[in-house]
Formats: C-alpha cells, sequence, structure tokens
C-alpha cells in the first residue's frame, strides 16, 4: 500500500484550496430575489430553482392574505354632520390588494433556503 501526504502533492493541495474556496462563496451568498409564478395548485416555482415549492411551504407577506377581490376588508365608519349617528359600510378589497392567485407573477426573496413571496408583479 502506497501512501501520499497531501501536504507535499502540489495538485492535491491546490485542488483543496480551490474547493475550500468555492465552499466559503457558496456560504456567503447574499440574499437573492428573484421571480417566479403561482402554480394551478398553489404551488411556487421560481426562475432559479426548478422545483416546485408546494403551497404551505413557501412564506408569503401579510398583505397577500387580505383575501379574494370584492370580500370586505374591514368596515369603517362615515361621519355624516347632518346625522347624529354615523353611517357604517363596508370597505372592499380592491384588484390590487388580493390575495394570490393561480397564474401570478410574483418576486421573490430568498432568505436562507426559505422562499418569501414579496408581492405580485404587474405590466408597466
Amino acid at each position: 500500500m502506497i501512501r501520499v501526504s497531501f501536504e507535499s502533492n502540489e495538485g492535491i493541495n491546490r485542488l483543496a484550496k480551490v474547493i475550500t474556496s468555492r465552499i466559503k462563496m457558496h456560504g456567503e451568498t447574499p440574499l437573492v430575489l428573484d421571480f417566479g409564478s403561482i402554480q394551478p395548485n398553489g404551488s411556487l416555482l421560481t426562475n432559479t430553482f426548478p422545483q416546485e415549492i408546494p403551497k404551505g411551504q413557501y412564506t408569503l407577506c401579510r398583505h397577500l392574505t387580505y383575501g379574494k377581490q370584492g370580500e370586505t376588508l374591514t368596515w369603517v365608519k362615515k361621519l355624516n354632520h347632518a346625522l347624529s349617528d354615523p353611517e357604517i359600510s363596508d370597505a372592499i378589497i380592491p384588484e390590487k390588494m388580493r390575495s394570490l392567485l393561480p397564474g401570478d407573477r410574483v418576486l421573490v426573496a430568498w432568505v436562507q433556503d426559505e422562499a418569501v413571496v414579496i408581492d405580485i408583479i404587474v405590466s408597466s
């Protein structure tokens, strides 16, 4: 059996340095922004990660969970100085504040290994 000393073998030593530097670069990767789309089953498919992330295994910013367009978000009191009682009415969720739907293009932030859907992307 032949024993090889890694310290004395210049090629293996150089390879080890390259591997070490690549591991360090990968570990120091900053946060990444990405685009993605919501699939018909509610999963998320991003441009940089080739696998669908099932619904419930990615995170959403809170404003993407308000509800469907046309549903009541909250109620408001309208003050009418002519009447003694305030008028109460519903505040309806507009299109721009609705929850995610299949087919939506989204902005995704990668925080370590977790995908966080920031917002829906729309055309200018």
